[in-house]
């Protein structure tokens, strides 16, 4: 069943109500025609009333002589039979009433009374005297001019045409609007793509709509946000990939061009070329994490247990002692996630930290249970850096200490492990604590897994 936001009932809602303004336009608009047709017009009405009354008027003046005065003088102006007659359906002029005149007296029809369009020939029509309606009655065909539906054929078109027509034509400016309009706001969004306008995005109008249409605004405007991130971020690794390979290249070949030991020569290779693979494996991973979006595998983690295995290689790589790295965690911290990449971020945090610490600094892992998540930190020494500063580490090759490629790092580790968290659907964040830096991180807790006794 759609939503209620959905699309559907925007459109059920257009189509119900054209079809029932339709059939009440049909029933309301075409009576009302039927009856402007069927009856006499106010003019014609009006007119045979002013005929009653001069009737009278010459019958109460003159009697037989004053009405047959009256009828010669309408005579002039009416073409049809004019008569009048008493309500004994006698005539009341001189004149005596013809055997067809007498039978049209049976059939006689009132002003307000509806006139058939079907009927053959004009009715005769029956007006009684305004003033002594039991005197007499002005009876007379009704003039052609004066017969309704007159104009039956332009109304029928009015009514069955142009009118459906307009309400037609405002059902289409109306689905124009609910349809045609944000496709076409999406189709401006595709050129924009197609001409490298990254930054272009879908107007607030179809974004802000609760139906399919503004999901699917939505959805380009995320794609267009994606996809330029993308580009940004690969066009910034190119960039700061070509800048950081230049140093160890230039050492190579002085290296090279220099006379010396072949030891010495070799080992010098060797460091710059290890420097390099770094950077290249480096940016790699990073590349590959911010475009691979396939979900990662999810395992329940016991971080105590990963800290220990990564503190153990780390002790091995910096000579750091086992103590100088402090783990107040409880064996019951386990989280959800991804082993390698869980691993891999927290393992270069571990680094990092280790890096801008001094030498008998302290590193401690700390965390607290937040309902289903669990909010871990690492706590170094290492002074910290400026507030401004917190959201730019996170940028690649981002050395605030200003040391040298390769031998401070070169800025990936921090990018590279943001990312790897958020593939696993965590965050990582960092914050001053006044003797060092605090990196933080919120992952998915997981209940503890029990091994087979």
């Amino acid at each position: 069943m759609p939503g209620k936001h959905s699309l559907f009932w925007k459109l059920a809602f257009l189509l119900v109500g054209f079809c029932l303004l339709m059939i009440w336009l049909s029933w309301s608009w075409g009576r009302y025609m039927e009856e402007q047709n069927a009856f006499l017009s106010r003019e014609a009405r009006s007119t045979l009333s002013d005929y009653a009354a001069d009737a009278e008027q010459a019958w109460h003046q003159g009697q037989q002589a004053g009405v047959d005065a009256w009828l010669a003088e309408i005579g002039k102006r009416e073409s049809g039979w004019v008569g009048v007659i008493g309500r004994d359906l006698r005539s009341l002029s001189s004149y005596p009433l013809s055997e067809s005149a007498t039978r049209h007296l049976t059939f006689l029809r009132h002003l307000d009374w509806p006139v058939s369009r079907r009927s053959k020939g004009l009715p005769w029509m029956k007006v009684p005297f305004p003033n002594d309606p039991a005197a007499g009655s002005l009876v007379m065909q009704l003039p052609a001019r004066f017969r309704p539906g007159r104009y039956a054929l332009v109304w029928k078109v009015v009514t069955n045409g142009v009118i459906p027509g307009v309400f037609t034509l405002l059902f289409c400016v109306g689905l124009y609007r609910v349809l045609i309009v944000p496709l076409n706001q999406l189709r401006e969004q595709a050129n924009a793509w197609r001409a490298d306008q990254l930054a272009t995005r879908v107007p607030a109008v179809t974004t802000s709509r609760a139906d399919e249409l503004g999901e699917l605004g939505r959805a380009f405007d995320h794609m267009s946000e994606r996809l330029q991130s993308t580009v940004a971020l690969q066009q910034q690794l190119l960039r700061d990939l070509s800048h950081e390979l230049r140093t160890p290249l230039a050492r190579l070949r002085v290296a090279c061009e220099t006379e010396g030991e072949a030891a010495r020569l070799r080992e010098r290779l060797e460091r710059e070329i290890d420097g390099m693979q770094r950077l290249v494996d480096d940016t790699l991973q990073l590349a590959w994490l911010d475009t691979e979006r396939a979900p990662l595998a999810q395992e329940a983690i016991q971080v105590p247990a990963l800290w220990d295995m990564l503190c153990e290689n780390a002790c091995y790589e910096t000579a750091w002692p086992a103590a100088q790295l402090h783990c107040a965690l409880e064996a019951s911290c386990w989280v959800q996630g991804n082993l390698n990449g869980l691993a891999q971020a927290l393992e270069n945090i571990l680094r990092n930290a280790i890096r801008h610490s001094p030498e008998h600094g302290m590193l401690r892992l700390d965390g607290r249970r937040e309902g289903e998540h669990w909010l871990l930190w690492l706590e170094d020494q290492g002074g910290g850096v400026a507030e401004s500063e917190l959201e730019h580490i996170f940028d690649p090759f981002t050395r605030l200490d200003g040391s040298r490629p390769g031998d401070g790092g070169f800025g990936l580790g921090l990018s590279i492990a943001r990312n790897a968290l958020q593939r696993q659907g965590g965050t990582l964040w960092a914050q001053n604590t006044g003797l060092g830096l605090r990196l933080n991180m919120r992952l998915l807790a997981a209940e503890p897994v029990t091994s087979p006794a």
